[in-house]
């Protein structure tokens, strides 16, 4: 314990923590001197070259903007899908053949047409070419089937638009 006294209380001690001192003072110094220029190099790193915003700035713009984009993406989600339900509702299937109605008149002017949306609800069209006159019956169809009674021509248009894909 003595040697310890002793030793504090003389001039190397004194010394050794001036030195100690000094070099903590210098390392003081060279990291202010760092965290300054990383200071100066953040501030010109977070300011934009020519309107001056700052990168936060920007970033919440951004981030607004994409929100904006994908609200629009869910409505035009839903648009699409009220257009996809709509659309089965639409005529997609068309089955058609054409016939000689009479053997006293020429070529296949007679014709049946089915015309089918995706559900094979529409309509089957028959028109009847003659010479004095011109004819068109409509039969309804709902799920591929009607309650009329069907022609041949008529049956084989249904099943034509009936066969085709969806």
């Amino acid at each position: 314990m003595e040697i310890i006294s002793n030793f504090i209380k003389s001039d190397t001690f004194i010394i050794a923590v001036a030195v100690v001192n000094l070099l903590l003072i210098i390392l003081y110094i060279c990291n202010l001197i760092k965290l300054r220029k990383l200071n100066k190099n953040y501030k010109k790193f977070m300011k934009k070259l020519g309107n001056g915003n700052n990168i936060d700035e920007m970033l919440r713009e951004y981030i607004g903007k994409v929100e904006e984009v994908d609200q629009k993406n869910e409505d035009i989600k839903k648009v699409c899908s009220r257009l996809d339900k709509e659309i089965s509702l639409c005529i997609k299937k068309i089955g058609m053949i054409r016939y000689s109605a009479f053997k006293d008149t020429g070529s296949d002017l007679s014709f049946a047409l089915a015309l089918l949306n995706d559900n094979n609800d529409g309509v089957l069209l028959n028109g009847i070419y003659s010479r004095e006159m011109s004819n068109i019956y409509a039969k309804q169809v709902s799920e591929g089937k009607t309650n009329c009674k069907l022609s041949e021509e008529e049956k084989q248009a249904l099943e034509i638009a009936l066969n085709q894909e969806k």
